[in-house]
C-alpha cells in the first residue's frame, strides 16, 4: 500500500491563526505554495469550494501551470453546475494541467446554498442528487454515444461528450461525510472516501461502516483518506507550546468568535462527531487534540496530531494500521509548515510503510 499525502493551497497565505478570511488574490504566493509542496514530496493539494470563493478549477490550471508533477484534488459541488458541463471543464483540465494531474472531490454541503441557487433544504435529498449527478458525470466521460438519463434531480437527452478525461477509464472522484447515505452514494463513485481526524476509534468505526456498503453493493471499497492537521516541535514540551499558542490565536480571531455567523452555522454528522469527541476529552490516543476544532466549530479538518515529529509520524501510522492510505494535512503556518511536513514526516512515514511492507513481502 503506497500513502499519499495531500496539502492545501488558497488565493492567498491565510489560517484559522491570520484573522477573517479574505477574497483578494495573491498570485506569487499561490506559486509559491504549489512549487512547496511540490519540492516537499506531497502528492496533490486539495483546492476548496464554497459560496462567494474562487474558481476551484481556475485555481487549480493556474498552480498546474507553476508545477510539473503536483496532483490537485478539486473540490466540486454537485448541482450548482449541470452534469454535462462540469464533466467536459474536468475532462479538458486533465488535459490542460498535463499528464492527468487531477481529482475531483465532491462535496455535498451541509445546508442548501440560496445564494448559489441550490434551495434543496433535506440532506438526504441532495445525497440523492450527488448520486444522479456523479452518475451523469461518470457516463459523460465514459460514453462512446450520446445517453439519455431520466431520473428524479437530472432529466438529459442525448448527452454526449467528444472530449474525455486523459486519465482512464476516468477522472478519479473523492467522496466524504459522515451520514449513512454517504457510504452508499461514495462505493458506487469514488475510489477515495475522505474522513476526518477522529479517534481511533472513531475512524475505525467508520471504516467498518464504509465497507459494509461496498459489501452489501458487491464492489471494492474506496480507499480511505484522512485530513487532520499537524502541529510539530523539536521537543514534545516545545510542540505543546505551540499548540497552545496557535489556540489562543484562533479564539483573538474575530471570525471565530461566539456570536458569530461561523459559530451559529449548522452542524453536519462529521462536526458533531468531532465535538462530541473532544467534549469527552482534550487529547485522545497518542497525540489528537480536540480543542482547535472547538474553537472553530469543527467546520471541517479542524483536529491536529501534536508532537515531535517522531510522535506525529507515529500517530499517523496508527491511522495506517486501520487502513487510512491518504493524508490530508495542512498546518497553521501554511508555507513553513509545508516545508517541515515534507522535511520531517512525510518521509518518515513513507520510509516506515516501505520498511513493513518488506518484512511482510520477506
Amino acid at each position: 500500500m503506497s500513502i499519499e499525502f495531500v496539502g492545501m493551497i488558497f488565493p492567498r497565505q491565510w489560517s484559522e491563526t491570520r484573522g477573517v478570511r479574505s477574497p483578494d488574490f495573491d498570485l506569487p504566493f499561490i506559486r509559491h505554495h504549489a512549487r512547496t509542496h511540490e519540492q516537499a514530496g506531497f502528492d496533490r493539494v486539495l483546492i476548496a469550494s464554497g459560496p462567494g470563493s474562487a474558481d476551484s478549477l481556475q485555481i487549480a490550471a493556474y498552480a498546474a501551470a507553476h508545477t510539473e508533477r503536483l496532483g490537485f484534488m478539486i473540490a466540486h459541488r454537485p448541482a450548482l453546475t449541470a452534469p454535462t458541463v462540469a464533466a467536459r471543464a474536468f475532462a479538458t483540465l486533465d488535459h490542460t494541467t498535463g499528464g492527468g494531474r487531477i481529482r475531483l472531490h465532491a462535496i455535498t454541503g451541509i445546508t442548501a446554498e440560496p445564494q448559489e441557487g441550490d434551495t434543496l433544504l433535506d440532506k438526504t435529498e441532495r445525497y440523492r442528487r450527488a448520486d444522479e449527478y456523479l452518475e451523469i458525470v461518470r457516463r459523460t466521460w465514459t460514453a462512446e454515444e450520446p445517453f439519455d438519463f431520466e431520473g428524479r434531480f437530472f432529466n438529459i437527452q442525448g448527452a454526449f461528450s467528444p472530449v474525455k478525461p486523459l486519465q482512464q477509464p476516468h477522472i478519479p472522484i473523492s467522496f466524504g461525510g459522515s451520514s449513512d447515505i454517504a457510504y452508499q452514494i461514495a462505493v458506487k463513485h469514488a475510489d477515495l472516501y475522505a474522513l476526518w481526524g477522529e479517534p481511533l476509534a472513531g475512524v475505525a468505526e467508520q471504516i467498518a461502516k464504509l465497507k459494509a456498503a461496498a459489501s452489501a453493493a458487491g464492489v471494492a471499497a474506496p480507499r480511505v483518506s484522512l485530513s487532520v492537521r499537524l502541529i510539530l516541535g523539536a521537543t514534545e514540551e516545545l510542540a505543546w507550546q505551540r499548540a497552545e499558542q496557535i489556540l489562543a490565536q484562533i479564539k483573538a480571531n474575530p471570525q471565530f468568535a461566539a456570536d458569530s455567523p461561523w459559530q451559529k452555522r449548522i452542524k453536519g454528522t462529521g462536526s458533531e462527531r468531532l465535538l462530541a469527541a473532544a467534549a469527552r476529552a482534550d487529547r485522545h490516543d497518542r497525540a489528537l487534540w480536540m480543542p482547535t476544532a472547538t474553537a472553530v466549530g469543527a467546520y471541517g479538518d479542524t483536529t491536529a496530531l501534536v508532537g515531535t515529529p517522531e510522535t506525529v509520524a507515529q500517530a499517523l501510522l496508527d491511522y495506517v494500521d486501520l487502513g487510512v492510505s491518504t493524508f490530508l494535512n495542512r498546518g497553521y503556518d501554511p508555507l513553513y509548515d509545508t516545508v517541515d511536513y515534507g522535511r520531517w514526516v512525510i518521509p518518515a512515514v513513507r520510509e516506515e510503510v516501505r520498511r513493513r511492507q518488506a518484512r511482510f513481502a520477506g
